[in-house]
């Protein structure tokens, strides 16, 4: 039996493809047993604001939402095949966050994944993480259109004191 969580995965990751996709089409290629299993998916995903449903004439119309794509990277970071380098390549990754009062889900949902991939908060809106993770977060901040919000810095460069600190933090 497949779990929620694989079908919604793989829901989402379908719906991350194309501007919209017609319910038919997430359907085909699907074992029938699972229809059940992945209408309810779809239901969910929707009344949890990860999709929207587009109605037409004569189809149903999903599309992923900012919420749903956020969702999705979260799946991706705890899943199995979220395997990332763990030795270090020399380089550290910053990341500066400031996303306004207004935004404050968005805010904690980045903290949230920011965390799930290892970076350590440094002051209020400074991450670091030796991790290679700065393409996710690239791609996280094109979907987000966060163009001002968030800066990706990736650099060799840190003094020596807090060079010791971040060894020690990360176990390097």
């Amino acid at each position: 039996m497949v779990k929620k969580p694989n079908i919604q995965k793989a829901i989402l990751k379908i719906l991350a493809e194309k501007p919209a996709v017609s319910m038919q089409s997430i359907m085909e290629n699907q074992n029938p047993k699972t229809s059940y299993a992945l209408t309810r998916s779809m239901k969910n995903l929707v009344e949890a604001g990860c999709a929207e449903l587009h109605k037409s004439d004569n189809k149903n119309y999903f599309k992923i939402t900012k919420k749903g794509k956020t969702k999705l990277n979260t799946i991706r970071l705890e899943g199995e095949d979220a395997l990332v380098s763990t030795s270090w390549d020399g380089f550290w990754r910053i990341i500066l966050l400031d996303l306004p009062e207004n935004r404050k889900p968005e805010r904690e949902s980045l903290r949230y994944l920011l965390k799930k991939a290892g970076f350590v908060c440094l002051k209020n809106s400074a991450w670091i993480s030796p991790f290679p993770f700065e393409h996710l977060f690239t791609n996280i901040k094109k979907d987000l259109g966060l163009t001002t919000e968030m800066m990706i810095i990736v650099t060799e460069f840190i003094d020596e004191e807090s060079k010791k600190v971040l060894f020690k933090t990360f176990g390097k």
